[in-house]
């Protein structure tokens, strides 16, 4: 009977054992189903479909291939806010960093008066400490604001040339903001006058590394004109702007329109500045043309708001007077029209002073003519040393009485105006200031008309015939790229720059070429340009490589001895690759034995975003914006 309990007693338990492993083991599973299930859901809303999560018991398995350690790293933590971190175990693996593509490298450099920002991602392999001592040198110390970030990936092979030309530009423009890629380079910037702008324009232009693309937005402020001058001339040589100022583009447009139908054919700027008296300029100017053209010639000039008319000589009264009238009720209420018919000429009168500066084209100024007194004549020395030369200033002038009271404010005036010219004549009367010259800048002529107008008045007679001259211009009067290669194979087609045998040493005959050389380069300025070094096939190819490198190498450096810019030029060595004649005859091998200069010409690239687009919006092309340089009005 004892024997029996205990059985029942041990069997009771037995069973409630089994019982409670099997309960465990089902609870076990269900937490491995509702653990996996929660993860994986919780992964597949974050969009981590790539992640396997499997189970053992309480532990949780997460495996699979991640694009990146960022996003393994991601699915980890998603993870842990679903069950304990603890139970979590990684059997991930990262994408081979091969089999990604690179970023594309961009920097958006912005510069104004505070100082420089670097923004932009960089390859690792650059050198921010370099970069940075670059630009304080290339900028004089700008204080830079480093916000870079760097990817330890593969760059471009253009990427160093397109971010060393970015940081020689910074140096010239402190107002801008340049893109750099390896690919493209994108300037905006914002310079002092229309000269500047074409100054920077070709210089950039001319360096820039034929790998990379260059897209200028220069543009230029209007300028404040004082006093706003407008002056338009009828003559015997036709009709003429000495000086055009406008308010507005349609402004501008309208003057010139009423210009041509005053009989002016040549095409003429219009400079659209700041400073104008009414908001009627336009059509002021529009009823002075049309009246000048009635008369048939003449002047009228505009300085602000009064406006002087001068008739021709010989101009009948009745004439004169229907037109001034007209002109004086049309012209709108600010404006005050002086109007002067010149008397017929008196042959009786004694023949009037004069005094005559002339300015030649190797800047010898002489100075001849009347001085009312010893302390004028001294003045117009000095002023003239001033303004030019002081060993090329020669003076004639006497002294002389009876003078108009004006005359010194006339002669120096004269003077001052000559400075304007590259060389030229301007002649003092007690009635005209005439003008006379070339110069090498566009807005010579209105400048004059201006500063005569602000200095006589406007009603004041005075002659401006100034021409302008391209080669003298010191911008437009560079030689192309073309021409200065043109050039140089000129004087390579007569003289040929040689070497001591087996060497890179040139020989005594070669520093006169160079010399020639290196003055062409002086006037062509900074262009792309390649030194390619060429030998014949006689020795070992790899030899014969090295040495046309060296020899290319030491036509570089004597470019660099004789003050030449070569930031922009490169050596190479091409050995016996490309032969220009037969290496088997003694004569073929001595033509292919050769310097070769080449102007480094670049290709067409395709449009790309910019960079801060480019960080915006990763993966996406961006448009870019039409490259050409917006028109700015240049005189």
């Amino acid at each position: 009977m004892r024997l029996s309990s205990a059985f029942t007693i041990a069997g009771t338990f037995a069973g409630a054992a089994v019982l409670a492993v099997v309960a465990a083991g089902f609870a076990v599973s269900a937490i491995e189903d509702s653990s996996r299930r929660a993860v994986r859901d919780t992964l597949d809303r974050a969009g981590l479909v790539w992640a396997d999560v499997d189970s053992d018991g309480l532990q949780l398995f997460l495996a699979g291939t991640a694009p990146s350690e960022a996003t393994r790293f991601k699915a980890l933590s998603l993870a842990g806010t679903v069950v304990d971190a603890a139970r979590v175990i990684d059997q991930m693996l990262v994408q081979d960093a091969a089999d990604i593509a690179p970023p594309r490298f961009a920097i958006e450099i912005l510069r104004n008066d505070s100082g420089i920002s670097l923004i932009g991602l960089v390859p690792a392999a650059t050198d921010r400490d370099k970069l940075l001592a670059d630009i304080a040198s290339a900028t004089n110390d700008v204080p830079v604001a480093d916000l870079l970030d760097a990817a330890d990936y593969p760059y471009p092979e253009t990427w160093p040339d397109a971010l060393r030309f970015a940081v020689r530009s910074l140096g010239k423009l402190p107002r801008t903001k340049i893109s750099v890629s390896a690919e493209r380079v994108e300037i905006t910037a914002m310079v002092d006058s229309p000269e500047a702008q074409r100054q920077i324009e070709t210089e950039l232009a001319r360096s820039a590394p034929d790998d990379v693309r260059l897209a200028l937005a220069i543009s230029a402020p209007r300028p404040v004109i004082t006093p706003f001058t407008l002056r338009f001339v009828i003559d015997g040589t036709g009709a003429r702007f000495d000086a055009c100022s406008a308010d507005t583009d349609e402004a501008r447009d309208r003057i010139l329109r009423a210009a041509g139908k005053a009989g002016m054919q040549k095409r003429t700027d219009c400079v659209v500045g700041m400073g104008v008296p009414s908001p009627q300029w336009a059509r002021a100017a529009e009823l002075a043309i049309a009246a000048l053209a009635d008369l048939g010639g003449g002047s009228i000039t505009f300085s602000d708001a009064d406006v002087a008319l001068l008739a021709p000589e010989g101009t009948p009264q009745s004439d004169f007077d229907d037109v001034a009238g007209k002109l004086e009720a049309d012209l709108p209420d600010v404006f005050a029209l002086t109007a002067t018919l010149p008397p017929p000429p008196d042959t009786a009168e004694p023949v009037a002073p004069e005094f005559v500066a002339t300015l030649s084209p190797e800047g010898q100024v002489l100075i001849r003519g009347r001085v009312g007194s010893e302390t004028s004549r001294e003045t117009v020395r000095s002023f003239a040393k001033a303004r030019f030369s002081s060993n090329a200033v020669h003076l004639t002038a006497r002294v002389a009485e009876g003078l108009p009271r004006d005359w010194s404010i006339r002669v120096l005036t004269g003077l001052e105006v000559l400075s304007y010219l590259s060389n030229g004549v301007v002649t003092v009367t007690p009635d005209n200031l005439s003008v006379q010259g070339n110069t090498g800048r566009k807005s010579a002529s209105a400048e004059i008309a201006q500063f005569l107008s602000d200095k006589l008045g406007g009603a004041e007679k005075y002659s401006i015939d100034v021409t302008y001259k391209k080669a003298l211009d010191p911008v437009a009067g560079l030689p192309t790229p073309d021409e200065c290669e043109a050039q140089i194979a000129e004087i390579q087609s007569t003289r040929k720059i040689n070497f001591e045998p087996g060497s890179a040493t040139i020989d005594a005959q070669g520093a006169a070429i160079m010399d020639d050389i290196a003055d062409i380069l002086k006037d062509c300025g900074e262009i792309p340009m390649v030194i390619g070094g060429h030998t014949d096939s006689q020795g070992r190819e790899e030899m014969n490589e090295q040495l046309s490198l060296a020899r290319a190498r030491a036509v570089l450096d004597e470019l660099r001895l004789r003050r030449v810019l070569t930031s922009s030029i490169d050596a190479k060595g091409y050995g016996e690759s490309t032969p220009i004649a037969d290496n088997e005859t003694e004569a073929g091998r001595e033509t292919n034995r050769r310097i070769e200069f080449r102007l480094i010409r670049p290709e067409p690239v395709p449009d790309e975003q910019t960079a801060l687009e480019s960080l915006e919006e990763p993966g996406e092309e961006g448009t870019e914006a039409e490259e050409t340089t917006q028109d700015q009005p240049t005189e």
